[in-house]
């Protein structure tokens, strides 16, 4: 399995970013695609996850509003579209994948190499 996110960049606060996540490898419709990020001197942190078949998202609290992850099930795809960004999320963000799925780092088997975002204020 290989995930290859892609996305990040500097932007300024209140701008948007959307990262991708291709993966391959399998079929993953049994699996969860979970977004987390890791800032500066911080442990790595749940954003968002959904389930590749027809899941309901889940959020961590301080994005929603302002987060959407999503799927391209023909693309093998994920997205994680942010919105109204702020220096708070500056991190490196990263694509995983799971069957357990869930909010935290051990419930998920794959993960990719990390796309840095930075915001500045």
């Amino acid at each position: 399995v290989q995930l290859q996110a892609s996305g990040g960049g500097l932007v300024q606060a209140g701008d948007s970013l959307t990262l991708s996540c291709a993966a391959s490898g399998r079929t993953f419709s049994s699996y969860t695609m979970g977004w987390f990020r890791q800032a500066p001197g911080k442990e790595r942190e749940f954003v968002a996850a959904i389930r590749w078949n027809h899941g309901v998202p889940v959020y961590r609290d301080s994005v929603k509003g302002r987060f959407t992850i999503s799927l391209d099930n023909a693309r093998n795809t994920a997205y994680l579209h942010m919105s109204s960004l702020n220096a708070e999320d500056t991190a490196v963000y990263y694509c995983a994948i799971g069957l357990a799925g869930g909010t935290t780092t051990n419930a998920y088997n794959y993960w990719g190499q990390g796309t840095e975002v930075t915001v500045s204020s």
